[in-house]
């Protein structure tokens, strides 16, 4: 009995000792963590930093070139330079103080005879040649469309679209008559020799083209105006309307196409200005009249080009009548005909 009885207490010994080391084998052990002082804030920055690079090497590099900035259409007029000194022997002063004399009054009532006419004034016929006078004087420049250009350009008159009307409509601005008289700014490739002595690369480079304002563009110009009799006075007044200057339109080889206007202005505001300026004479530099005054005294050379005689189309001459020689025959025509009118109502 002690024998079986010793037997049960080794067995359980032994179930007790497999126990115990199977536990101990199936238990994982547990490691010592160490806490650093600022990891977290370390690993945030190391992780921007990883992730801005990472965004500077995927993100595309932007190597277009700055692109040229165009500008707006101008005509760079000259600055009007004032002499410091009496440019004369004698005191100018009458140029100051010229004043337009103002028309004579005509009744509706009175005017039983009216006619518009449309004359054009040639700058290349040599009793025009004041138009184009290449002399600089303490008003600034004295040919004709750089007086007008400035006085549009300065506020003194208002200038009106010529390619709607001829009625005074429709005012322009003067980047309108810019961009009427010059192109615009463009930009085209030219070889870059800078960069490509040689031309060899075939290397381009952009480059800006903008013109410059050439009074020579300017070769007519066209008058409106009124024939009318006042029986009252009896007498024949002309009274000019406006003045429009016209450009030339050429072709490839140089050769001309046409004229076409570019402005109005309305002549009764231009008049003021015009006294202040001196048409030239070539026969007596001392005797020279505003260009008022050269206006109203009709010292200029023009042909009629449209009327409204006989004319229920409102059409120029050269719409209906083809031929250059015929079409001067039919302006003095148009003119004969306003004379005999003044002609007839007397008797002798």
């Amino acid at each position: 009995m002690k024998k079986y009885f010793i037997r049960l207490c080794l067995l359980a010994l032994v179930f007790s000792l497999v126990a115990g080391v199977v536990d101990a084998q199936t238990t994982t052990p547990k490691k010592k963590t160490t806490r650093k002082v600022g990891g977290a804030a370390n690993k945030k920055k190391a992780t921007q930093k990883n992730q801005a690079a990472a965004t500077a090497a995927v993100a595309p590099q932007d190597t277009t070139k700055p692109a040229l900035i165009i500008p707006d259409a101008d005509i760079k007029l000259d600055t009007i330079r004032r002499s410091l000194r009496n440019d004369a022997i004698i005191e100018r002063n009458l140029v100051k103080d010229r004043t337009p004399l103002p028309y004579e009054h005509i009744r509706e009532d009175d005017a039983v005879y009216r006619q518009r006419l449309w004359e054009e004034i040639d700058v290349h016929e040599k009793q025009n040649l004041p138009f184009v006078y290449r002399a600089v004087e303490d008003n600034g420049s004295q040919i004709f469309v750089n007086i007008l250009l400035q006085a549009v350009k300065s506020g003194q008159i208002t200038a009106f679209d010529a390619t709607v009307d001829d009625r005074f409509t429709t005012p322009m601005t003067f980047k309108q008559i810019s961009e009427n008289l010059v192109a615009k700014p463009h930009v085209i490739q030219v070889p870059d020799y800078d960069k490509d002595p040689d031309g060899s690369k075939g290397l381009m480079k952009d480059t800006l083209i903008q013109e410059i304002f050439s009074a020579d563009i300017i070769e007519r110009y066209l008058i409106k105006e009124e024939w009318v009799f006042d029986k009252q006075s009896s007498r024949l007044h002309v009274r000019i309307l406006g003045i429009a200057p016209e450009k030339a339109v050429k072709n490839p080889d140089g050769s001309l196409r046409t004229v076409t206007p570019v402005f109005w202005v309305y002549y009764p505001d231009l008049r003021p200005m015009l006294a202040k300026f001196e048409a030239y004479n070539g026969k007596n530099y001392g005797a020279r009249m505003s260009w008022e005054e050269f206006f109203e005294a009709r010292m200029f050379g023009a042909r009629i080009v449209r009327s409204t005689i006989d004319n229920p189309g409102d059409a120029y001459i050269n719409q209906y009548i083809h031929d250059p020689i015929l079409q001067l025959l039919e302006g003095q025509n148009i003119h004969e005909k306003i004379f005999n009118y003044e002609q007839d109502l007397w008797s002798y």
